[in-house]
């Protein structure tokens, strides 16, 4: 797609084309196709009708929201959620923040967050199809239309006040495709990391970025969002310097990882094991999360957790532990038949095991259902029997 045709798509015209595309059972149809073009060009009807395919997808990140937008392929894959775009504005405000630039605002998820927070925004955008959808998206909301096009690198020291805050989501795609490596963002990651110096500004990175690629003297939050480990967050002013942090979202929950981490005992399988949410494991807190469980690991480097306690916790999902048995797919089957198992769900940690893999060999055939949670004990490796449980209110 090019400027003019995205101008013509943000458009009236544009907008009668979009409510016929949202009509369509299928906008990938020929049959689509051929309702649209019987009123606009060919490239008209395409645009509108993957428009309407874009926003179907995007009612994940956006809720009812995303039939409002404008969106690209690219921009809907890196666009943050709503709810963590909430919480990153809200922790802008926070930090008495009034004024962000927003170097690569991409569809103009995060500017809007802004925006909604009551924060005022310049919004930069290097591709001209992504600024024309984040202009409108941005007019749409709130009345702001002010995107400019720009590359961020060139314009970011004309833009910058000193007392305004930065953020930036570095484009993560290279020549071979996306890419999580730093070399391969854009700006490049030594850019973006100058640009936190001595102001209040944030960097979302990939969620699996190396803990040695996080500068010492920058705040860094592992963000999980119901559960999905979304991103991680490098912050200056806005945290304490050198903070490593578990944020669950929505409800906003923290686990502050001391910036010594102790490592926790290992022991055996206890009366209840835990798997600890995906941002507490990225952040490095299972030792922590177990001391807060009065628990223990199973195993040196594993992230499973164990006490004979039932500690009622945002930061991991509690089991009670039914049976222990040894990870030999011959007792499983057997113990599966004897207790008529046809639905099984399998967790794994730590060994080279494919669920998908296992759970078809062991033949689930019954009408019960089962947990196995499947990982290296000091013992040996184990299939551990688990319900899901909650602790006393």
């Amino acid at each position: 797609m090019d400027e003019a045709l995205a101008r013509w798509l943000v458009g009236p015209q544009g907008a009668d084309a979009l409510r016929l595309a949202s009509e369509q059972a299928d906008p990938s149809s020929l049959a689509a196709a051929t309702a649209l073009r019987k009123h606009w060009r060919p490239d008209q009807a395409a645009a509108a009708l993957q428009q309407a395919a874009l926003r179907r997808r995007g009612r994940t990140k956006f809720g009812d929201l995303a039939q409002a937008l404008f969106l690209t392929a690219a921009g809907l894959e890196q666009a943050t959620r709503a709810e963590v775009a909430r919480w990153r504005a809200g922790r802008f405000a926070a930090a008495g923040v009034s004024r962000v630039v927003d170097l690569g605002c991409g569809v103009g998820a995060d500017a809007l967050a802004f925006l909604q927070a009551g924060l005022e925004v310049v919004a930069v955008e290097f591709d001209p199809v992504t600024a024309v959808f984040a202009a409108a998206n941005l007019r749409s909301a709130l009345g702001c239309a002010a995107v400019q096009r720009g590359d961020a690198q060139q314009v970011a020291g004309e833009l910058l006040r000193p007392d305004d805050a930065v953020f930036l989501d570095p484009a993560r795609r290279s020549s071979r495709g996306r890419s999580w490596r730093v070399e391969d963002l854009s700006p490049p990651w030594e850019f973006a990391l100058s640009l936190l110096a001595n102001r209040t500004g944030a960097i979302k990175a990939a969620p699996g970025i190396a803990h040695t690629a996080i500068p010492p003297d920058l705040a860094a939050t592992w963000v999980s969002h119901r559960g999905d480990l979304v991103e991680t967050s490098l912050w200056s002013g806005a945290w304490e310097p050198g903070a490593r942090v578990a944020t669950l979202l929505p409800a906003g929950d923290e686990l502050t990882i001391p910036r010594i981490p102790h490592e926790a005992a290992i022991g055996g399988i206890g009366a209840y094991l835990y798997e600890p949410d995906p941002a507490v494991i990225r952040a490095g807190g299972a030792s922590q999360l177990a001391t807060l469980l009065d628990g223990w690991r199973v195993a040196a480097g594993i992230a499973y957790l164990s006490s004979d306690t039932l500690v009622d916790t945002p930061f991991a999902t509690g089991f009670e532990v039914l049976e222990v048995l040894p990870f030999d797919e011959r007792v499983l089957r057997a113990w599966m038949r004897g207790h008529d198992i046809g639905t099984l769900e399998i967790k794994v940690r730590g060994l080279d095991v494919d669920p998908a893999a296992l759970r078809k060999r062991l033949k689930p055939a019954g009408t019960g259902s089962a947990t196995l949670v499947v990982t290296p004990t000091g013992a040996g490796a184990r299939a551990v029997v688990v319900r899901r449980s909650q602790a006393p209110k």
